[in-house]
């Protein structure tokens, strides 16, 4: 009897065991030693890795390791710091920091942590992607070959950027370095561009007025923002340009074309210097942590073309540095130049002269976009890149010397009527259709017939409408030199505008 009710009990708990399986899992955990204002020194976590993201007390606040010591570790809260106390414990993920990807993302704001900000309700993200990950390798990728427009005239004819490329704009506050990048957002509306917008250290109030201009010309529909204001903790603001990049990767390796703004990497990289300090890392010049050109380089070569066999895929980066007093050699702004494929500088002496973009022609390049021009644009620049140059040398003469003789006269006058048409309203890009006609003008000094200035944007306005309505404007390659027979009907929509404007102007 006992045998038998021993072996009902062997039975019986035989079957618990296997109903209720116990499954192992292995954490490895530390200790808060200290918390400063969310710079944290944790024990433990011996095999713990630079970048990684570890979970502290109970409610698990997040917080990034960026320094690892033999006895001790350094890191950042990315959350409710004053949660935090001495002797709590922390958990490893054993896992970077890591960000939304999918179409969902299109037309939103959202904060660093992937969290919808502009009160639109939540985001049903089916994808995330840890941002710390290796660029393309030179075999996966393929060389800048399609052009992107901005709709700037300037900028597409002589300074011209290509899918795939990284194009630096760099300048003082408040030269139009922002809005430069607007424009090119607006411009890809129906180009099958998705655009993604990364704001660094920027004040809520400026913020806003740009959300509300985008959508205002309907380009929020396919951007997507990522915002880490000046308000944010500088963890935050440090993680935005890879939280935002990781975001355009999503949609490159699907085959699609990105273009990313970074606004800008000017406050990205105070942001990680204020850690690096607070962190204790030795400081070098201006303060910069020695690896700052390396947090730059391995965000920037995330840019670029892909391969056929990888997709065709492009991320197109248009970095924003600010610098003082035009200084383009100091420490941030040399490097992000000798990173990236070309920049387009911005001065305040031509801002201030009424010129937009304001955009320094003689010292901004680009060194991989000529390859990406079309032949209908290209075909055409030399002659202005030609004429401009020749004009503000010129300028500079006849500082010294009145005594010009009739060819430096008719240069200096082409010159004069080149620039207003240079001079674009903010947020109004150009198609390429647009730019051929005006490039022809140039090119074949028709302006030259306009007798004052102060007529020439009126007189291309005109030109501009009816060469819009014309059956050739559609279907004009832009992929051929732009033939003679096209060439005669853009003349004879000029003369005849200009007549009429000269009839309206006399009436």
């Amino acid at each position: 009897m006992a045998s038998q009710r021993l072996d009902e009990f062997a039975d019986t708990l035989k079957r618990l065991i296997q109903d209720n399986e116990v499954s192992l899992r292995e954490e490895e955990t530390g200790r808060v030693l200290s918390n400063q204002d969310g710079i944290l020194l944790l024990s433990g976590l011996s095999g713990c890795a630079l970048n990684e993201v570890v979970l502290i007390g109970p409610e698990e606040v997040q917080a990034l390791v960026l320094v690892l010591r033999e006895s001790s570790i350094g890191a950042v809260a990315l959350g409710a710091y004053d949660r935090i106390s001495e002797g709590m414990s922390v958990t490893r993920t054993k896992k970077t920091f890591s960000a939304p990807g999918g179409d969902a993302l299109m037309g939103r704001i959202i904060n660093v942590f992937g969290d919808p900000i502009d009160g639109k309700g939540p985001i049903e993200i089916d994808h995330w992607s840890q941002v710390e990950a290796a660029a393309p390798e030179v075999m996966e990728r393929s060389s800048v070959d399609e052009p992107l427009y901005t709709g700037i005239l300037a900028i597409d004819a002589m300074i011209p950027i290509g899918k795939g490329q990284r194009e630096l704009i760099i300048g003082d506050r408040q030269t139009g370095k922002t809005t430069i990048a607007l424009e090119a957002i607006v411009n890809q509306k129906g180009r099958n561009v998705n655009c993604v917008f990364v704001s660094v250290g920027q004040k809520n109030s400026t913020l806003f007025q740009l959300f509300r201009e985008i959508e205002r010309v309907g380009a929020l529909d396919y951007t997507t923002f990522v915002v880490a204001s000046a308000s944010d903790f500088p963890a935050l603001q440090f993680l935005a340009p890879f939280v935002g990049v990781t975001i355009a990767e999503y949609w490159m390796k699907k085959g699609r074309d990105v273009l990313i703004i970074y606004d800008d990497l000017t406050q990205h990289a105070i942001a990680y210097r204020t850690l690096s300090l607070l962190l204790n890392f030795p400081p070098g010049r201006e303060a910069f942590p020695g690896d700052i050109f390396y947090l730059h380089s391995r965000l920037l070569e995330r840019a670029g073309k892909l391969s056929e066999e990888k997709g065709k895929g492009s991320i197109t980066a248009l970095p924003i540095i600010q610098t003082q007093a035009d200084d383009i050699s100091a420490y941030i702004p040399s490097n992000v130049i000798s990173i990236t494929d070309g920049q387009l500088f911005l001065k305040t002496n031509l801002f201030n002269s009424g010129q937009r973009p304001a955009v320094d022609l003689s010292n901004s390049v680009s060194r991989v976009g000529g390859t990406a021009q079309q032949a209908a644009i290209k075909s055409m620049t030399s002659a202005l890149k030609l004429f401009v140059s020749q004009y503000f040398e010129l300028i500079e003469f006849s500082k010294f010397s009145s005594d010009l003789n009739e060819e430096s006269k008719k240069t200096l006058a082409l010159g004069a009527r080149i620039l207003p048409i240079l001079r674009q309203s903010p947020l109004k890009p150009y198609s390429p259709q647009d730019e051929v006609l005006l490039l022809h003008l140039i090119s074949s000094k028709l302006i030259l017939e306009i007798e004052q200035v102060e007529w020439v944007s009126e007189v291309c306005k005109r030109v501009l409408d009816a060469w819009r309505t014309h059956k050739l404007y559609e279907t004009l390659s832009l992929n051929e030199k732009v033939s003679m027979n096209v060439k005669d009907v853009m003349t004879q929509l000029f003369r005849s505008e200009y007549r009429s404007f000269i009839v309206s102007s006399a009436s």
